[in-house]
Order: C-alpha cells, then sequence, then structure tokens
C-alpha cells in the first residue's frame, strides 16, 4: 500500500530499503524556494537501529503491513524462547537476542504482542508491570525505611534490580519493565 511522503506520521511503520521502519519522529519542511521535503527519524525493526533520512514530499513510500498476534509465553531451551499464539495455537521459538531486555521480566504464562512481519517476528510488547519472587537478595535491615538507600536483589528470571532494605527474599514484588525499576510489594 503506497502513500505519498507527505502522509508520514510518528508511528507508522514503513518500508524503507526493503526493510521495515518505525516512524519515530517526522517533519514536514518547506525551505525557502526549494522542494518540500520530510525528514524523518527512523527505527529499523530487524536490528532496532535508528537513523535520519529525508524524503522528497512526493516520493511514494509503502507502509508495512505488520500482524499484531497474542502470545503466551511458555518456556525456554538455551537461547530460544517458545511462544505460543493464544488464537492458533501455534508455537514460535525466539531468541534471547530477539526479545533483548524482555528476556528478564518474562515467567511462563505471561502474555505479549508479538508484532510480524511477512510471517517473521520482529517486535514484541510486554506488560509494563510484572509481579516477580526475589530469590536472593541481603537480610532485611532492621530500622529500615523506604527513604534509605536500596540494596541489590536478585529475580526469579536471574536479572537483579535495586529493592528498598526492607524487601525479603521469597518476597513478591511488582517491577517495572520499561526502566527495570522496583514499585512496590505485591498484594
Amino acid at each position: 500500500m503506497g502513500i505519498q511522503a507527505t502522509q508520514i506520521r510518528k508511528g507508522m511503520t514503513i518500508i524503507h530499503n526493503g526493510v521495515p521502519h518505525k516512524v519515530i519522529d517526522f517533519h514536514h519542511h518547506t525551505p525557502g524556494n526549494l522542494r518540500a521535503m520530510v525528514q524523518t527519524k527512523l527505527r529499523n525493526l530487524r536490528t532496532g537501529t535508528t537513523t535520519e533520512h529525508r524524503f522528497r514530499s512526493t516520493e511514494d513510500i509503502e507502509r508495512a503491513i505488520l500482524e499484531d498476534h497474542e502470545m503466551t509465553y511458555l518456556y525456554h531451551e538455551g537461547d530460544i524462547y517458545y511462544l505460543m499464539n493464544t488464537e492458533t495455537y501455534e508455537q514460535v521459538g525466539l531468541s534471547a537476542e530477539d526479545l533483548g531486555d524482555a528476556v528478564g521480566y518474562l515467567l511462563p504464562d505471561t502474555v505479549i504482542q508479538v508484532q510480524f512481519f511477512e510471517g517473521a517476528p520482529i517486535g514484541i510488547e510486554i506488560p509494563g508491570v510484572v509481579e516477580m519472587t526475589v530469590v536472593e537478595t541481603e537480610p532485611e535491615i532492621k530500622g529500615a525505611t523506604v527513604s534509605n538507600v536500596g540494596k541489590p536483589a536478585k529475580l526469579e528470571t536471574g536479572i537483579t534490580i535495586q529493592v528498598p532494605a526492607f524487601i525479603k527474599q521469597g518476597e513478591k514484588i511488582r517491577v517495572d519493565t520499561t526502566e527495570g525499576r522496583y514499585i512496590e510489594r505485591a498484594k
């Protein structure tokens, strides 16, 4: 599906050099008596790299057709993480590299959104907050308050985050997955 460069909008996914790119930012620019152009900041959905590109305003741009599927994380074997489509029950294996930082927040039965382009997974979206168990941390410090400095705590997936000093081993906590930080004890 083709559009003119002037129709590019933030958040849109387009095909650039044969690869899907997400438009992070754009600016329609008409410098004096020169030809109009659209300055864009694009993120390559295969490699994750961000580049800037200038399109002529009359240039035809191909919109990427992405499919979003809700998938459930099942288990991992070595470096491969297996997900199941919640509608078709089809299973897909993604590498830890494909998943990036999300690996540290994936617990069995976590439901995530996976974007596919031409049948291949190219992007994932995990929940913004997850509940995880602290498997290793220093003992509670008597008299510790919320305002005290934190301490490292290893979570059940193997990642380590800073938690308040009053958090004990075995406690369930809520973690912000975008910043990798402690929010509160889980209820």
